[in-house]
């Protein structure tokens, strides 16, 4: 949908937030994922339909379980035990002059939090479940799930464009392949304490180094690279020296406690 800009009570034009909006929070720790209840109730219900029953796709249980961290807080926000914000709806004062109704100027978008490795990653692993939701429920691109999910991966990529300079951005479509040419199957049997690492990784640097982290960030989640693979063999050797299950293996190291958004 084309972004409008207008002008609010006489102030300076202000971009008015369009469905499900996704953009940087202030430290660059994370993003702030804003909507009205209806948009984040259709995204909540996509996202569980999308990912399947525990245990019906056994590859994809860990990575299932990162996607139902993000619909835990969307519950949440939709509770109202995260946040909310007034958006300018267009209704202005100078609008409302020439019309026969009368209405608040506002909405309420419900708002949460989501750190940038963890969305990235989320984002990018729905291409795999929506590519095992089309096998298993004989649909279509045009199911009114997928586009749902689709309508959340596109505003994740718009907040990329809009958050990287231009080579940047133009860069990273070049080898991330959720957006450019995908190739299904990246994420089963993912070795998701990876992803912990790189949350951790992250949320430790100083904000100017997040900023300029992001797009790094996005290739580390977005191809399995030697990284990634050093990480998923040192998990391997240490769940078979322990006699545990690789999804117990745990890096040494801890979220920080206190961290600005």
């Amino acid at each position: 949908m084309q972004k409008t800009d207008f002008c609010y009570n006489g102030e300076k034009p202000q971009r008015r937030l369009h469905m499900l909006q996704i953009n940087n929070t202030p430290h660059y720790a994370g993003v702030t994922v804003a909507g009205d209840y209806q948009d984040l109730d259709e995204l909540y219900e996509a996202l569980h339909l999308i990912v399947g029953e525990e245990g019906e796709l056994p590859a994809y249980d860990s990575v299932r379980i990162r996607v139902l961290g993000v619909c835990y807080d969307i519950r949440h926000a939709m509770m109202g035990g995260r946040g909310a914000t007034a958006v300018p709806n267009g209704f202005d004062k100078e609008r409302a002059r020439y019309m026969p109704i009368i209405g608040p100027d506002t909405n309420i978008y419900l708002t949460f939090e989501v750190m940038w490795p963890e969305l990235l990653f989320v984002s990018f692993s729905l291409n795999d479940f929506i590519e095992l939701y089309e096998k298993r429920s004989n649909t279509h691109p045009w199911d009114p799930t997928i586009i749902a999910v689709r309508k959340f991966q596109g505003a994740v990529a718009r907040c990329l464009q809009e958050t990287l300079s231009e080579s940047k951005y133009g860069h990273l479509k070049k080898y991330i392949r959720p957006y450019m040419n995908y190739t299904y199957g990246l994420y089963h049997n993912y070795a998701t304490q990876y992803v912990d690492h790189l949350n951790i990784k992250f949320l430790k640097m100083k904000p100017e180094r997040r900023l300029a982290n992001i797009s790094i960030m996005a290739k580390r989640l977005g191809e399995l690279d030697h990284l990634y693979i050093n990480a998923r063999a040192g998990i391997m050797d240490a769940a078979r020296d322990l006699n545990v299950p690789e999804s117990e293996i745990r890096f040494n190291e801890e979220y920080p406690e206190d961290f600005e958004w």
